[in-house]
């Protein structure tokens, strides 16, 4: 594996620190990766770009599924899970998810997370789109993840890991064999401008969410501008699935023109009898599928889509309001409060909801244990793409997801430091390029990108909205790179150039795959190929960033990944 020799146009780093293993953020998938390195006795650093319980985890409503109810066993689980995924999981990756599941989610029980229990004591399951049973444990009612990021914090704390907060990651530093060799980051809120540093260590884990910013609407926090996978992309890593952005169906309508992070309204309020209806109480998803309401995300978000059309309207409606206000107030007291905080009452009225961006099934291809096409670097959780989510993730499995490989990755970066010394072994990072590689773009093209992306990449996709949306990307990318090639300048190296720079890295490798997906599969969505193609398309799309910025693209011979370590020649797109 070769670098691109890319990186981010930013200072040199003016610090450095040294450790076995760095963690870049702090979700479940983090938290988790970093306990079980610092409890095998690795010298672990976590970097996280805002305070330590800011990622997406803590905005998880819905709960963590795994198979821990009477009667249900992971091999439902696992049938499930691939119904969802339409024809795309690796079936390995998914067996492994399921199996190792119910245990990992009792450690995280064992590390300090209290769910939800009936009165006998035992664990109270919910049900989700595309569960045939109840599987989904929650606690707070509707505050999964804050629960699990408080647990997950504390533990972190008590354990004295050092932490730098409010640090945003640039680049993967490499050695002179090619080998991982640490992050330089940006700390901000220092009070000077330059706050470029380093962190020298063997193994860096990704663990940095999705990149739900680079649409207008999302349900992701503002954070969430794809750093991790533009770092990757850089580094020489894979990417993969990227064309598979989960639309939540039931996000809190607040005009056509809100943008930002919006209101999840959680699939669990469904799971507990709520409707959906059109503007007349016409419950519209009933014959379209056979769990209706609790049909796979994907589908419930095109019948959604389907009746705005044809009504002509902006958002449906969520019909709750049987439940009553003593279930609200404690099995929704989240939503409810969101929902009240927005002028709408759930208790007396239907809640108006339209499809958002919510979650990234694709990202940094990986294997079985983490590792991604690089040596060294490990990814786990949204910004990973180990194929257990296929074309559509199945409600609930991303907190599983993020806790069962965090787990991996952590035995995984424990058995090599045990076989090679790795604790003993100090990093030596290749010079820092005196010419930066890589234009940025100036913080006003953040919004120009979402509109771009929510226009041409949103729910509803065809050749020509793809291809306008390509045009109009490339023209923000090439003004950039002919100004850096020309005479040297770009935007002022600064936490939001880096961001849009970010954002428009994923955004070209999304829309690239996505026009070569000609067929409607899972959460993509096109209107001009409807129909699924198994014979031609039941297959991933692999990306990698060529050194002069172009994107090489090539397909898999089948629906498994085949191993990280095998690099065939990709076609230039």
């Amino acid at each position: 594996m070769t670098s691109t020799g890319i990186r981010l146009h930013a200072p040199a780093p003016g610090w450095s620190i040294s450790a076995d293993v760095v963690v870049v953020g702090s979700g479940v998938a983090g938290l988790t990766a970093a306990l079980r390195c610092e409890a095998a006795g690795l010298k672990t650093v976590v970097v996280t770009k805002a305070r330590l319980d800011d990622g997406s985890t803590r905005w998880a409503q819905g709960g963590i599924a795994a198979a821990l109810g009477e009667g249900d066993t992971p091999e439902q689980h696992l049938d499930d899970t691939l119904v969802a995924g339409a024809g795309l999981c690796d079936e390995e990756a998914v067996r492994i998810l399921v199996t190792e599941g119910p245990d990992a989610v009792r450690r995280l029980i064992d590390t300090g997370a209290h769910f939800d229990e009936s009165s006998e004591g035992r664990l109270e399951l919910t049900r989700e789109g595309g569960h045939h049973r109840r599987r989904i444990a929650h606690a707070g009612g509707d505050a999964t993840g804050a629960e699990i990021s408080r647990a997950l914090v504390e533990a972190v704390r008590a354990r004295g890991l050092r932490t730098i907060e409010n640090a945003l990651v640039l680049d993967l530093l490499t050695d002179a064999d090619g080998r991982t060799a640490g992050v330089s980051l940006h700390v901000m809120g220092e009070g000077q401008h330059d706050g470029v540093g380093a962190v020298h260590a063997p193994a860096v884990v990704l663990a940095t969410g999705g990149m739900g910013q680079v649409f207008s609407a999302t349900t992701n926090p503002s954070v969430s501008t794809g750093d991790g996978v533009a770092l990757a992309l850089r580094a020489g890593a894979e990417v993969s699935d990227l064309e598979f952005v989960q639309f939540h169906p039931t996000v809190l309508f607040l005009g056509t023109d809100a943008e930002g992070q919006q209101p999840l309204v959680s699939e669990a309020v469904r799971g507990e009898g709520a409707h959906l209806v059109d503007a007349d109480g016409v419950r519209f998803m009933i014959g379209q599928h056979e769990l209706a309401e609790l049909a796979p995300r994907d589908i419930v978000a095109k019948g959604i889509m389907r009746r705005m059309q044809e009504q002509d309207a902006g958002h449906m409606f969520l019909d709750a309001r049987h439940f009553g206000a003593d279930m609200w107030e404690h099995r929704f007291p989240t939503i409810l409060a969101a929902c009240r905080a927005n002028g709408i009452d759930p208790v007396t009225e239907p809640i108006p909801i339209a499809p958002a961006a919510h979650y990234a099934s694709g990202g940094v291809r990986t294997d079985a244990r983490g590792r991604t096409t690089v040596p060294g670097l490990y990814a786990c959780g949204e910004v990973a793409c180990t194929g257990v989510h296929g074309a559509n993730r199945l409600a609930s499995n991303s907190l599983l997801e993020g806790l069962v490989y965090a787990e991996r990755i952590a035995a995984d970066i424990a058995a090599s430091h045990a076989g090679n010394g790795l604790h003993a072994r100090v990093p030596e990072p290749v010079e820092h390029p005196e010419t930066p590689a890589h234009p940025l773009l100036a913080p006003e093209a953040r919004f120009a990108i979402q509109r771009i992306m929510a226009e041409g990449a949103g729910v509803l996709r065809s050749d020509d909205s793809l291809a306008k949306a390509a045009d109009q990307l490339q023209q923000l990318h090439t003004e950039a790179r002919d100004a850096l090639d020309e005479n040297g300048k770009t935007a002022e190296p600064g936490v939001d150039t880096w961001e849009a720079t970010n954002l428009m890295c994923v955004a070209r490798v999304l829309v690239a795959a996505a026009r070569l997906r000609e067929e409607t599969r899972g959460c993509h969505w096109r209107e001009d190929r409807a129909d699924r193609d198994d014979a031609g398309w039941r297959r991933h799309i692999v990306v990698r960033l060529n050194p002069d910025r172009t994107l090489a693209v090539r397909t898999t011979d089948t629906a498994d990944f085949p191993p990280t370590q095998h690099h065939p020649r990709p076609q230039e797109q």
